[in-house]
């Protein structure tokens, strides 16, 4: 929405709402089809203990998806909705068949940037290329990384994502001495160094264990680099209000750690 110059109450507030309920349903989504492995894995997921069969998730997904195709075109029109159906064709075909295959990566990485040019819309396409091609480059390096989470990965596909995440901070950096420039280099600066340390980390000892934690940082990394894309496009208070979730989410994060650590 800020790179493309998108306004409008109703695409301010649907659009979100339809981003989180198509996401919702790719998670649902991706717990049925992860079922036979988790049973072996994970078996405390909600399929394998029990809690949940695997016939209501998929009917899950289903609602979700469509109640997320519903929203987007209801507050964002027509332009909108020509975003959000291959947005939900690309988590299903992603959590379907794509998931453990080569094109995996990439598919992963079109559900991210479809889902960022989701606010701006068919119209704003063009416009809103940048931030979708560079969150889509991130989501592919963390998406590749992540596979070594059960069994570690190698060396070179870690230190390809050091190289990603660098690229991704370059181009997220909005090439001015003004206070959206300002906004954006330290919203660039929060996204890379703790990913960058992680992922480095992981390239020099690719085990499960530090591939896992480079992979959740690099998750959550994703909040600090739209701000930083956002101040980009000229728009420094909304980014400062991602930078602020982005802080608040982190202490919540560690409050949950050590709330679980002592019990």
């Amino acid at each position: 929405m800020a790179a493309a110059g998108r306004r409008g109450i109703l695409p301010r507030l649907g659009l979100p709402v339809a981003s989180v309920l198509l996401y919702w349903g790719g998670m649902a989504l991706n717990d049925a089809a992860d079922a036979e492995l988790d049973r072996v894995e994970r078996p405390e997921r909600p399929i394998p203990s029990g809690r949940v069969s695997r016939r209501a998730a998929v009917a899950t997904a289903a609602g979700l998806t469509v109640a997320g195709l519903a929203v987007a075109g209801l507050t964002g029109g027509r332009s909108s909705l020509a975003v959000a159906a291959p947005l939900a064709a690309s988590i299903w075909a992603y959590d379907l068949a794509a998931k453990r295959g080569p094109l995996g990566p990439v598919v992963m990485a079109a559900c991210r940037g479809l889902d960022v040019l989701l606010g701006a819309g068919a119209d704003g396409a063009s416009a809103a290329a940048r931030p979708a091609i560079v969150m889509a480059g991130h989501t592919a390096s963390v998406t590749a990384l992540a596979r070594g989470e059960v069994h570690g990965t190698h060396r070179a596909v870690a230190a390809a994502s050091v190289a990603v995440t660098a690229g991704s901070a370059i181009a997220a950096v909005r090439p001015a001495a003004d206070a959206a420039g300002l906004v954006s280099w330290a919203a660039a600066l929060r996204f890379a160094v703790p990913a960058i340390r992680a992922q480095a980390r992981a390239a020099g000892t690719p085990t499960a264990p530090v591939v896992r934690d480079a992979t959740r940082r690099g998750i959550l990394a994703m909040v600090p680099l739209q701000a930083a894309l956002t101040a980009r496009a000229g728009r420094p208070i909304d980014a400062m209000v991602l930078l602020a979730i982005d802080v608040l989410g982190g202490m919540l994060t560690r409050r949950g750690a050590k709330g679980r650590e002592i019990t």
